[in-house]
């Protein structure tokens, strides 16, 4: 069985996402830092910088949002 996680994602936010202009130049440039902070948090985990690591965490968590978002 395959369990989804609930989104989070108002209608007013995906309004809000749609009517932006510059949602596909967003995406590209919202990969990049993702995939940065997902670097920084791997360096964080080998150094066990546990408060890098929840900063991390927290900003990717900012930044799926936005992608969801942005992909509708």
């Amino acid at each position: 069985m395959i369990y989804e996680k609930a989104c989070n994602v108002t209608m007013d936010q995906v309004i809000a996402a749609l009517k932006r202009k510059d949602a596909e130049e967003r995406i590209p440039v919202l990969r990049y830092e993702l995939d940065y902070e997902l670097a920084t948090l791997y360096d964080a985990l080998l150094e066990e910088d546990k408060a890098q690591i929840k900063r991390s965490k927290e900003r990717l968590k900012k930044l799926r949002r936005e992608m969801l978002l942005l992909e509708v």
